[in-house]
């Protein structure tokens, strides 16, 4: 290849690793998998190396990725998270292995699996938590203490009250958490996470603590940042020393050489499968940190340090069927079904196959011979297909809904087909569930497991059926008895009072979310205006879209819809918008909240704010009028600070409307 070529190449690729890496590490949206992203970083380091008049400061070969978010408050690592440097072969492990004894002689290493999570790191001072913070792009990381607080297996207080240690892990998802987060999206209609990794990061980063305390998050750490009051002269020592301090450490193996290393990852390598976690990798790091300070690091990793990437595992199997299933929010999803293959220690027969254009883009047709494999060792899916079936056809969605009957549609812009009855029997389970949520109707004690008993023992077929629900029926069910049952009435008759956004919300209208049902009852103020309203007065409302003015009105066009709302109103439920202004005081101003308050939950703060006729915004501008700020308060304090927006805490808040 010559230099011009190349450097056409380098662009291309630097582009589209930029592309990949910010959906990867900022938004946990991953759209490739982990191998072929390896593949064009490893090509591209592979150009550089024939052609180091292209290497640039800004190439991914020489940066750390992952920039701060701006929902949390910046950290500064005192010492850096660095990267490590990929390999994917023995003969690439070889090498680094050559490098490192060119350099210090003869060295020990240590192996350890490579956990696929998030990084941080956590810093304690006289034995107390302190403070965690993500890697970000290893220089600046971002502030999540408040979610790290909520995993069980981090410290409060370590065993010895040393003056200040920082340490580093990886925050992760345990398999088994992941499958049944993945199984709950998939009940309410959400689009899952990609893998354990994602579902980790995407955990960690909330801004409700309360929300990443529910995803069952776990840690390791592997490495000693900094510490005050020890003497660690070696990897395995600082391991140990961490373990004892009660820290949960990995089990980690000795190797005197290159060739002990190699066998331990291959050992690893066969215990993936059987891991409660998951794994993308061994890692083996020079012991001696005296021998490390030699070797020192690159603008991206250390040069003592390597991490072997395995490959995923792919199988031939047969397409023997597609199956049609329907979301709650009416979507239908091909599912592929196979003759049976093992993959990664279990047995794989079904896989999403995603939507029509997935399909054709595959060349998708029953009857195939194609290659699948486990994303993330987790989720099955179709890689490509190796040959069609003699006379077979390519494979076409159905027109129809195979539940109910009723016609199906393509939406301008969207891939998905969806069913168009929102009383369809498919998605009984899923939108009953929806509309018990805690956004939605917040019927206390109907969690997706009641209402599954409820549907499959025949109590109920549509969510307004929950209102004719009696108590003897409801006891009868398992696990619930007497108490339980009146529990759950109650909470059912209480949800009739219920604002109307809520109820809007609960109908599970497309593009409708909470936010987007409170600007409809606040303009229209009863149920009835809302469902006569035209496309143009619903477009009208501030913050409202064609798209979504267009899903309300068709929505509302049905006979099923209007006979649900029905339903409801015979039930008892509230119509109508409650809670009206009761001044405006607030009249013309914009609210920012940020940060946790100390009694006002957040959702409260706002009711406050638009009782006395404010409006809250998500973002602070130049048309903010006040910034309230609680403990922890982000990038968004910084930047009103910067406009010169009024800052108030909830005590002048409180204050204002005595």
């Amino acid at each position: 290849m010559d230099r011009d070529t190349a450097a056409k190449r380098v662009r291309e690729l630097r582009e589209l690793i930029k592309e990949y890496s910010r959906l990867y590490y900022e938004l946990d949206s991953p759209a490739i998998e982990d191998d072929e992203f390896d593949k064009l970083t490893r090509e591209l380091r592979e150009l550089e190396e024939a052609f180091p008049e292209l290497v640039t400061p800004d190439s991914y070969t020489q940066q750390v990725q992952g920039r701060p978010s701006e929902l949390f408050a910046p950290v500064q690592h005192e010492v850096p998270l660095e990267s490590l440097q990929d390999v994917f072969s023995y003969d690439e492990l070889k090498e680094f292995d050559k490098r490192v004894r060119d350099a210090v002689g003869t060295p020990v290493y240590i192996v350890e699996p490579k956990i696929d999570g998030l990084s941080i790191a956590l810093e304690y001072i006289d034995g107390r938590f302190y403070r965690g913070a993500t890697r970000g792009d290893g220089q600046i990381g971002e502030d999540v203490t408040h979610n790290l607080r909520t995993i069980r297996s981090i410290p409060d207080k370590l065993s010895k009250p040393l003056p200040r240690i920082i340490v580093r892990g990886e925050v992760y998802m345990p398999r088994e958490s992941f499958a049944a987060l993945v199984a709950q999206q998939d009940l309410n209609g959400e689009k899952p996470f990609k893998n354990p990794r994602n579902a980790a990061a995407g955990s960690l980063r909330q801004k409700d603590p309360e929300v990443t305390a529910k995803r069952n998050l776990d840690l390791f750490v592997f490495n000693l940042q900094l510490v005050e009051g020890a003497d660690i002269t070696s990897h395995a020592q600082s391991l140990e020393f961490m373990k004892e301090l009660g820290f949960p450490v990995l089990t980690y193996f000795v190797a005197k050489d290159i060739g002990e290393a190699i066998t331990e990852i291959e050992r690893i390598g066969a215990l993936r499968s059987s891991l409660p976690f998951d794994i993308d990798g061994a890692v083996v790091k020079v012991d001696n940190f005296a021998q490390r300070n030699i070797l020192g690091s690159t603008s991206k990793f250390p040069r003592w340090a390597a991490a072997f990437k395995y490959p995923p595992e792919e199988k031939e199997t047969v397409l023997k069927d597609i199956e049609i299933n329907v979301g709650r929010t009416g979507v239908l999803t091909p599912t592929g079904i196979f003759e049976p293959v093992t993959l990664a220690g279990t047995t794989v027969s079904r896989a999403s196959l995603h939507n029509q254009d997935f399909i054709d883009e595959k060349g998708i047709r029953i009857g195939d011979t194609v290659v699948i494999r486990k994303a993330g060792d987790i989720i099955p899916e179709v890689v490509k297909v190796v040959s069609h079936q003699p006379g077979s056809e390519p494979y076409v969605m159905p027109k129809t809904c195979p539940s109910c009957g009723s016609e199906v549609s393509r939406e301008w812009g969207e891939v998905a087909l969806r069913c168009s009855n929102p009383e369809c029997p498919a998605q009984i389970l899923r939108n009953i569930i929806h509309f018990a949520s805690r956004d939605a109707m917040d019927i206390e004690g109907l969690g997706p497991a009641v209402v599954e008993q409820l549907v499959s023992n025949g109590l109920i077929r549509s969510a307004y059926d929950l209102y004719t629900l009696q108590k003897e029926d409801v006891a009868r069910i398992e696990r619930m008895g007497d108490k339980s049952a009146e529990n759950l009435i109650n909470a059912i008759n209480k949800s009739k009072e219920n604002d109307l956004y809520r109820v809007l919300y609960a109908l599970g209208i497309r593009h409708i979310g909470q936010k987007a049902a409170k600007l409809l009852a606040d303009r229209f103020l009863e149920m009835d205006r809302i469902m006569n309203a035209s496309i143009e007065e619903i477009s009208s409302i501030d913050g409202f879209g064609s798209i979504m003015a267009e899903a309300v009105v068709k929505f509302f066009s049905l006979p099923q819809s209007r006979h649900f709302v029905e339903k409801l109103r015979e039930a008892g439920v509230n119509m109508k918008k409650q809670g009206e202004v009761v001044d405006e005081r607030f009249k013309g101003m914009t609210f920012v909240l940020t940060g946790a308050l100390p009694t006002l939950k957040r959702d409260e703060a706002t009711a406050l704010i638009e009782k006395y006729g404010g409006k809250v915004s998500s973002s602070v501008s130049k048309k903010t009028t006040i910034v309230l700020a609680g403990e922890d308060a982000g990038s968004k304090l910084v930047k009103a600070q910067q406009l010169g927006i009024r800052i108030i805490d909830e005590n002048t808040f409180l204050d204002m409307i005595k």
